[in-house]
């Protein structure tokens, strides 16, 4: 017999008893919807035996992981499909994504959104068969035999082998994958499926080799499910940041310069207003801001590691016959200000804060918009301080993250990374950093799920993930606790007892970048950003000529108040130059005639409810800038 602790509920089981088999025994409403199991913290399949006494978690499509199965069982049965109608098809890989999947495949020719509908039937045919998918490991040699003419699969089995991974393959019917799992226990749970995107991409992302079609799809246990999730991606369509970049005229990008954003007039006013409220921020949390050069030697980032673990995504050149990397990261040049001059622990913790313009070689298919770009501003920061002050400014760093994400109205979850396989440093540095971290964030009341094995690699980090208001999730503030970096260049400072310590490195930012941030912003609010943030916060339209001048001497009003506003003196009709304005997401419209001109007033047309009416320039005055002293949303 075995222990098997359910949250709580400690139950004696026979040993080899399988996940599936507790959940049934636990009841069959939960068997039924159940997708995977924990065992012992490790995600499983259901059919994995319990062996020894562990705690058990049954996982359904509500849990992360329990998507994960369900998606990567979806991802096989789409493979099995165009296996199906394509009986020539070669297939790459097909993981589990946030949200659906996506498989790389060749077939004779190009894959299109035509080929959709066959492909979801064959789909449903396959999810009414309910069929049973078995797992079992394999050797090298039956792995040769079962995928002979499968060269992207012989690809992988033969690495996987080298690393001395066990390799394992999952069955239904007639379709035989190379998977690690987990996967559900049939295909019948699939109840509604969708693809959704067709694109290519090169076999290994090498450009030298094959290109495949990677098919995205997405499933769910009910049709209802479905539904509100196509509603929310055409919602989300609506709100592309690239879309409404264009029509707002914010930002746009050129064939000559590929991942290289160009910011419009508006968007520059966007970008500065958010920038100004970075270092208002900052400011206020004590960060002394500076500026590090663009451009440094070979020997820096050879000496900060990135030379030999970043270099692919690194742009280099070559001055006066020496290598100099343009930087993708700002922290160097935070160490190289620490150098300029001797310190004390009474400077400690010293805050720098960068508006950093870095660079970053990121393949052409991985470009999106501002979303991920070849040049960003990230707005950084690097806090060199004593060990036993970590706990102190982790808290009151969390604390600024959640006074600017609560200023956007934007919930958030918190990710601990932890030692990846690619690290330098000894494990236990490692586990003292990845304990403060922990300890700093809970003794503050915040949870956090664990991330294995993602840290930098120089050390563990706490990542913020942020969720829009369509409830999708972005990660964007990190805090990166570094005991590597300082060592490397052989930080120091001067300790209470006189002697030399070096000091321990924290890098953080709260936005990500502002690139991304935008971008986020953008759909976060549909374009119609807050007053305070957003480009051109009033639009007067005189609808008379003789209204004109008094349009004129509004609009000097507000530019002398600070208020950014234009005048739409075009000859068009009212209502033409209101929808315009409605169509630029401007928060107020003044419109003015003769009885306006007469009265001295505006009429105000507010996109939110109860700042309008008819008041006096100088209340109105009065009432935007009070809204954007307080940035209200």
């Amino acid at each position: 017999m075995i222990k098997v602790d359910l949250k709580g509920n400690v139950k004696e089981l026979e040993a080899g008893v399988t996940a599936a088999e507790v959940a049934k025994s636990i009841g069959m409403g939960l068997y039924k919807s159940a997708c995977a199991a924990r065992i012992d913290g490790k995600v499983c399949d259901l059919r994995t035996p319990l062996t020894k006494d562990c705690s058990l978690e049954i996982l359904t499509f509500d849990d992360p992981d329990g998507k994960h199965a369900f998606w990567h069982t979806a991802a096989h049965v789409m493979a099995q499909a165009v296996q199906h109608l394509f009986p020539e098809a070669k297939f790459g890989i097909g993981p589990a994504l946030e949200n659906g999947w996506y498989y790389d495949i060749k077939v004779g020719r190009s894959l299109s959104t035509a080929d959709f509908e066959a492909i979801e039937a064959e789909m449903k045919k396959l999810v009414k068969a309910d069929e049973p998918i078995v797992r079992r490991t394999i050797t090298v040699e039956e792995g040769r035999e079962i995928f002979a003419g499968q060269d992207y699969k012989l690809e992988l089995m033969e690495e996987y082998a080298a690393k001395g991974w066990e390799l394992s393959i999952y069955t239904q019917g007639d379709f035989t994958d190379l998977c690690a799992g987990p996967h559900l226990m049939s295909t019948g749970m699939l109840k509604a499926v969708k693809l959704t995107k067709v694109a290519a991409a090169y076999w290994r992302a090498d450009a030298s080799r094959d290109s495949l079609d990677r098919l995205y799809g997405i499933a769910f246990p009910k049709a209802s499910m479905l539904e509100e999730h196509l509603k929310m991606l055409e919602e989300a369509a609506k709100r592309d940041h690239r879309k409404l970049g264009k029509e707002l005229g914010l930002f746009a990008f050129r064939d000559e310069a590929p991942g290289f954003p160009f910011y419009l007039p508006k968007g520059m006013v966007l970008k500065n207003t958010l920038i100004d409220y970075w270092r208002e921020v900052h400011k206020k949390w004590d960060y002394l801001e500076i500026s590090t050069p663009q451009i440094m030697k070979r020997t820096l980032w050879e000496t900060s590691g990135h030379w030999d673990h970043y270099k692919e995504n690194m742009y280099t050149t070559v001055i006066d016959g020496e290598d100099f990397a343009i930087k993708p990261m700002n922290c160097p040049g935070s160490i190289l200000v620490y150098e300029m001059e001797p310190h004390s622990y009474r400077d400690l913790p010293l805050r720098y804060g960068e508006l950093g313009l870095v660079h970053r070689h990121e393949l052409s298919g991985a470009l999106h918009g501002m979303f991920r770009v070849r040049c960003f501003t990230q707005d950084d920061a690097h806090i060199l301080l004593g060990q036993e002050q970590i706990k102190d400014e982790v808290v009151r760093i969390a604390q600024l993250f959640d006074e600017v994400y609560s200023l956007f109205k934007l919930p958030y979850k918190i990710e601990l990374s932890t030692m990846p396989d690619d690290h330098i440093g000894s494990k236990e540095d490692w586990d003292i950093a990845t304990a403060a971290l922990a300890d700093a964030i809970t003794s503050i009341g915040k949870t956090y799920d664990v991330n294995p094995g993602d840290g930098a690699f120089y050390g563990p980090k706490l990542d913020f993930h942020i969720q829009d208001s369509l409830g999708r999730t972005w990660q964007c503030g990190t805090i990166q606790l570094d005991y590597q970096l300082p060592g490397r260049f052989n930080l120091e400072y001067t300790g209470e007892d006189g002697q030399k310590h070096c000091p321990v490195m924290i890098h953080r930012v709260v936005f990500g970048s502002i690139e991304r941030f935008i971008g986020i912003l953008t759909e976060h609010f549909a374009g119609a950003f807050p007053t305070w943030l957003t480009p051109v916060q009033v639009e007067i339209i005189p609808i008379t000529e003789r209204a004109h001048e008094y349009a004129r001497q509004l609009k000097a009003k507000l530019d002398e108040a600070g208020v950014r506003s234009e005048a739409d003196y075009r000859s068009e009709k009212m209502n033409y130059k209101i929808r315009e304005a409605q169509l630029q997401k401007i928060p107020y419209m003044l419109v003015v005639g003769d009885k306006e001109v007469e009265n001295g007033t505006v009429s105000v047309r507010a996109r939110k409810e109860g700042k309008g009416g008819t008041m006096s320039a100088d209340e109105f005055v009065a009432q935007i800038l009070d809204e954007i002293k307080n940035k209200e949303n």
